[in-house]
């Protein structure tokens, strides 16, 4: 049996105003604009925003449904099948918290588990939920708000 080998390369995300969410993903996480494009078959405009090794692929619609509520709350949305948010590991949730505020992040919970763990999930612009989860550092590899 051959080895499968592979490696992250984006993460997708539908929004209803592309330029508008490509300054929230600076602004709060520090994404920077790499590319922009059209796809003409769905039709969609999109963009890649980069943050070191992590890429968000955000695509602009016409047309598109608006995110349900119920998929803005994270203990709601796992109750409805699909993917969920994206999450990122930080050596200390109450910093990424603190500066997420000084941002103007729409925080929905920071969380501590009493046994170690501890979450803080927000929104983007859009709704879409983000986590990011306290825990060492993987690969030796930085990315900083």
């Amino acid at each position: 049996m051959t080895k499968l080998e592979f490696w992250h390369h984006h993460l997708g995300v539908s929004v209803p105003d592309l330029e508008e969410s490509i300054e929230w993903w600076d602004r709060v996480l520090n994404f920077k604009l790499e590319y922009r494009g059209h796809i003409p078959t769905i039709p969609a405009d999109m963009a890649f925003v980069r943050n070191g090794a992590m890429r968000v692929e955000l695509f602009e619609a016409p047309g598109a449904a608006p995110l349900p509520e119920c998929r803005r709350i994270p203990d709601e949305d796992i109750k409805t099948h699909g993917n969920k948010h994206v999450s990122f590991v930080c050596e200390d949730v109450d910093a990424i918290a603190a500066e997420l505020r000084d941002r103007n992040a729409d925080i929905v919970w920071v969380k501590d588990f009493g046994d170690g763990r501890k979450n803080i999930f927000l929104r983007d612009n859009a709704g879409n939920l983000i986590e990011f989860i306290q825990g060492p550092q993987p690969n030796g590899k930085t990315s900083t708000l």
